[in-house]
């Protein structure tokens, strides 16, 4: 090695020990000295969902690999404190408080609830919401474009689609006089959905009849209640409650020879008939590169709030096959996948 090389090299190992000193004694400058900070952070992110560790799992999943792409490895610079309430409501504020108490740099809640405890737990860690119906009227933002507070990220049409689900049905069954409408009063989408099914079922000369339901139990009652109405197909409205009792609402549709439409692929997966609405598996992704920005430096009020831009619809063949109801061929080629 010559004389010149040697001379850079202990230059080089003069000037990082002199840049860590700098930085230990707090006297670089602002952005070198934020910089030199951020260099082999670890951040540290609260996941906040009704939900239940298993069924949720691939959603978390997509959510990891996405953080994973961006640059945060658990174990490495990412920390995750997973809460669950396990399908009780009343447990969400206190696992919201016990983000708030982890010191988290952001809390990713998914669906109204979570995210309702979230925002009443704090107005200054930042808030990704996975997925919520109606963040406007839900308080959670003042417009999608400018959310404004400390809460921003994904929202799905919810009970937008309410008659565009009427729609469907009425195409695989035109005969049908009578529509159920299944909701939980715990869902900001409730009357949404309700009015927009009634509007869809007016044009179309049908009667919607309406069944609410917040228990495993009370969906039982529903069911049987909506049977002796003669009802032939239901609605299930989009809720975070609902989609913890998917197979039972699936069973149960099939048990009363029930055409069943969702918002939510989820439910056919468990042999549901139809569903129709956001691919809420992408939000998960989405709400990484929300989490990304914050990290950055991007204040939640200033990043608009994201709505889908696509739909997927899929079928399941073989509840179709089990109620002896033929999918006409025009929704099978609109399908962006169908369950054999």
């Amino acid at each position: 090695m010559d004389f010149a090389t040697s001379r850079f090299i202990l230059d080089e190992m003069n000037r990082r020990r002199t840049l860590r000193v700098l930085v230990a004694l707090g006297v670089l400058p602002g952005p070198v000295a934020c910089l030199a900070k951020q260099k082999g952070r670890v951040w540290r992110v609260g996941y906040l969902t009704l939900g239940s560790p298993s069924p949720d799992s691939r959603n978390r999943a997509v959510f990891l690999d996405a953080m994973r792409d961006l640059g945060y490895v658990e174990g490495r610079n990412l920390i995750v404190e997973w809460r669950f309430a396990e399908g009780n409501f009343e447990r969400l504020p206190s696992l919201a408080a016990e983000l708030v108490q982890a010191k988290v740099d952001v809390i990713v809640a998914v669906a109204s609830g979570a995210i309702r405890a979230a925002q009443a737990a704090t107005t200054s860690i930042p808030i990704v919401m996975a997925t919520t119906g109606d963040p406007v009227g839900s308080g959670f933002v003042q417009s999608l474009a400018r959310p404004g507070g400390n809460i921003t990220g994904l929202s799905n049409l919810g009970g937008d689609t309410g008659a565009k689900l009427l729609d469907l049905l009425l195409t695989i069954l035109p005969k049908t006089p009578r529509v159920g409408v299944l909701v939980t009063p715990t869902s900001t989408t409730y009357r949404t959905i309700v009015e927009s099914v009634q509007a869809g079922a007016q044009k179309a000369g049908v009667t919607p009849i309406v069944a609410e339901a917040s228990s495993a139990q009370e969906i039982e009652g529903a069911f049987a209640m909506l049977a002796r109405e003669e009802v032939g197909a239901v609605i299930v409205g989009a809720a975070p409650f609902f989609s913890l009792h998917r197979k039972l609402l699936a069973e149960l549709a099939l048990k009363h020879r029930m055409a069943s439409i969702y918002a939510s692929r989820g439910y056919v997966e468990v042999g549901g008939l139809l569903s129709y609405g956001t691919k809420i598996v992408d939000n998960y992704a989405r709400a990484a590169v929300y989490v990304d920005k914050i990290f950055k430096g991007a204040r939640p009020g200033d990043l608009p709030v994201e709505q889908p831009v696509a739909l997927e619809l899929v079928v399941n063949l073989r509840t179709a096959r089990a109620l002896g109801i033929t999918i006409p061929r025009t929704i099978l080629m609109r399908s962006d996948e169908v369950i054999e």
